[in-house]
């Protein structure tokens, strides 16, 4: 039964009563309103359900889903957002696919690398960039561009009519950092697809590994001229392959990952969320959920805060190019 048809049999039984008929309209009016604060949806219907977590990957997404359980069910044991085994781990195939689920409200807050957290946030404003992930147990990173030490190849200028190889195309440190420190110093770069009459021989041309290791074969193997990777990757190798290797480049520092939050996520819970992530490595099931997911360290506030990060983002990847 409809409130308005609820107060007119109520304001009907009144008449019958003797009641004035002012008193009867007043009523009436009340119970109307009444009626509606207590059938009126609240907004937040999705915000009262166990957090979900998002995450980027078009490959191993049940290996992925089942590494972040533990992680996910932590913050929501915490937060006491409905049943813990309710959370969810979201994996999406694609940036766009991400935006898509945030849109509907499917997820709550995501992890990602710099230029995934660029895109989401500052070009979708799909989120709010909340927090950094000491993933690997660093803070930040940055992308070096290599070559065999006994190469031909002493400086960046030698590059030009050659070909580099680059991680893959979704890659921050292993791709879209060091293209754009090329492009903005002056470089015109070029996918490598077969034979190109149109190609310049002053053009960089690249290609992809979609691996590490056959990104290590090429560049010591001389399949390539040049190559690049992360700090951390170039930390990780073996004295021997370092020996072989030269630096002729490196890139800006960013945060190594980031925590994000979906634009409409109520205050109240983006608060809680700050507060268990920032003491979850001074908690022993914290600490110890912490070096199961990819060996993080900690959660921190953003060095400067959210609007110096999106500055440095900016000034990392955006190209007035693209905007056109």
């Amino acid at each position: 039964m409809n409130c308005r048809r609820c107060g007119l049999i109520i304001t009907m039984f009144l008449r019958q009563l003797g009641l004035p008929l002012v008193v009867c309209a007043t009523l009436l009016f009340s119970s109307v309103l009444l009626c509606g604060a207590a059938t009126a949806p609240t907004g937040s219907k999705n915000d009262s359900r166990a957090i979900t977590l998002g995450l980027i990957s078009e490959i191993n997404q049940s290996a992925i889903e089942e590494h972040f359980r533990d992680f996910v069910r932590y913050v929501a044991r915490r937060l006491a957002m409905g049943p813990e085994n309710d959370a969810k781990v979201i994996i999406a195939p694609t940036v766009f696919e991400l935006v898509k689920q945030l849109e509907q409200r499917r997820v709550d807050f995501y992890m990602e690398s710099a230029y995934p957290t660029y895109t989401l946030n500052y070009v979708h404003n799909a989120g709010k960039t909340l927090l950094r992930r000491w993933k690997g147990g660093m803070a930040e990173y940055q992308s070096l561009i290599i070559t065999k030490r006994d190469s031909a190849v002493k400086r960046l200028a030698d590059l030009r009519g050659k070909t580099m190889i680059f991680e893959d195309p979704g890659s921050t440190s292993g791709y879209l950092l060091a293209k754009l420190f090329l492009a903005r110093n002056g470089f015109k770069l070029a996918e490598k697809r077969g034979f190109d009459a149109n190609a310049s021989p002053a053009d960089i041309t690249y290609t992809f590994a979609y691996s590490r290791r056959k990104l290590m074969e090429s560049v010591l193997n001389k399949q390539v001229a040049a190559g690049a990777i992360s700090d951390d990757d170039y930390a990780g190798l073996d004295s021997a392959s370092k020996s072989d290797i030269a630096v002729l480049a490196q890139t800006e520092k960013l945060p190594r990952h980031l925590v994000s939050v979906r634009a409409d996520l109520s205050q109240q819970i983006v608060a809680r969320l700050h507060d268990i992530l920032i003491a979850m490595h001074d908690d022993p099931e914290g600490q110890k959920i912490l070096k199961k997911t990819d060996q993080t360290t900690k959660f921190d506030r953003l060095p400067g805060g959210e609007e110096a990060l999106r500055k440095r983002l900016l000034d990392s990847f955006f190209s007035p190019d693209r905007a056109k």
